[in-house]
């Protein structure tokens, strides 16, 4: 039932929507329609999409780094373990593009499968997967869950390394919906889709950033694929600009 109160309140609202519309020109009108629907174009701190992505992932804490082709990129991986774990050993989802990764050129170890969480032992140093999506607008990497790519491999470890390819980097995140569509049209629904934007952080206890507090500590995105020379030169020169600023 509508009071006479909410009738005039309404009545009120109405005339006022009537009056600001009718100073407007058909050509505006249709302007404002056809706007419906339509979400506004991101900013990105770069023109390049490699370089805006190696950014933003910068921006949220993660380390990047990049390889031309697979047999680098597993080079970048024993790097990295080496000089964080003193290790060869590493964790895999049971992806076939990772099975199918020139592991013997880097010297890496890896053990598909899950990672393990035994609170007799310390957790599996590190895990690697392989992302589905890299978006620019965010420096999210975007991996759906399931035998491929365990939940767990994005959780129980110390390190989380990421291979993402350059054909597979979008501009925003409307762009990664469509790509996670399509992909779910032709695939099926995934058991979860993660976007993973950063190391696990927190800032409740005594408002003092802690890393790794309900996941891994480092997060670590390689871009693999024909990656402009200066791209990952200009990520770097920009986060210490910004941080030179504060």
């Amino acid at each position: 039932m509508i009071t006479k109160t909410q009738d005039s309140a309404q009545s009120d609202l109405l005339g006022k929507l009537r009056r600001v519309g009718g100073n407007a020109s058909a050509e505006q009108i249709g302007a404002e329609l056809n706007r419906l629907g339509q979400t506004p174009v991101p900013l990105l701190p770069a023109q390049e999409l490699c370089e805006a992505f190696l950014i933003n992932v910068l921006k949220n804490q993660g380390t990047v780094a990049c390889a031309p082709d697979r047999s680098e990129a597993v080079k970048c991986v024993a790097k990295y373990l080496h000089e964080r774990f003193h290790t060869r050993k590493i964790v895999a989802g049971n992806d076939p593009r990772l099975a199918a990764m020139p592991w013997r050129d880097g010297g890496v170890l890896p053990r598909f499968g899950a990672a393990e969480q035994e609170f007799s032992s310390p957790p599996t140093p590190a895990s690697l997967s392989y992302a589905r999506l890299g978006v620019a607008e965010t420096g999210s990497i975007v991996t759906f869950t399931g035998k491929s790519n365990p939940a767990a491999n994005n959780l129980l470890v110390e390190d989380h390394l990421v291979l993402l390819d350059v054909a597979d980097l979008v501009a925003n995140l409307d762009d990664a919906w469509q790509r996670i569509n399509a992909a779910m049209e032709e695939e099926g629904r995934p058991r979860g889709i993660n976007f993973i934007s950063g190391p696990s952080s927190t800032g409740d206890i005594d408002a003092q950033l802690v890393m790794g507090a309900h996941g891994p500590r480092a997060w670590h995105v390689i871009l693999m694929g024909d990656v402009p020379d200066e791209a990952l030169d200009n990520a770097r020169s920009f986060i210490e600009q910004r941080l030179n600023q504060l």
